[in-house]
């Protein structure tokens, strides 16, 4: 089983292309006003907004997109309008991370984990 792609709501379909297009995902389907499809550009995975009427609070849910060049991509996205609630902070599981809101409030964390993404000390091993 492989993770496909993760949706978000928006209750503006077309300012959230913009702003995930800067984030440097790559549209793939754009059925405006209700959706639109991006490709990540590492990896096989994707990603989508949905429109909806009204937004409900996401406060539980994060969407992670992994960064090789975490501080220098949060720098030039800062550069170029985009808010950070932080700059990028290494965190004690040992990824290091940045988070933002897009605009409609959706909870986004840019980070770094190399290695430890997968593999970390604390790994429970398969006893399959």
């Amino acid at each position: 089983m492989r993770l496909n792609q993760v949706t978000v709501p928006s209750t503006d379909v077309a300012r959230s292309v913009e702003f995930y297009k800067h984030l440097g995902l790559i549209q793939i389907v754009a059925s405006l006003p209700k959706y639109a499809r991006f490709a990540c550009p590492d990896g096989d995975s994707t990603f989508s907004i949905h429109f909806v009427d009204r937004v409900g609070d996401s406060s539980s849910i994060v969407v992670y997109f992994e960064c090789d060049d975490l501080d220098e991509r949060v720098a030039q996205l800062k550069q170029a309008g985009i808010k950070f609630e932080g700059d990028p902070v290494d965190q004690s599981w040992l990824w290091r991370e940045a988070h933002l809101r897009d605009p409609d409030g959706n909870l986004i964390c840019l980070y770094y984990a190399g290695e430890n993404r997968l593999n970390p000390p604390w790994r429970i091993e398969d006893r399959g």
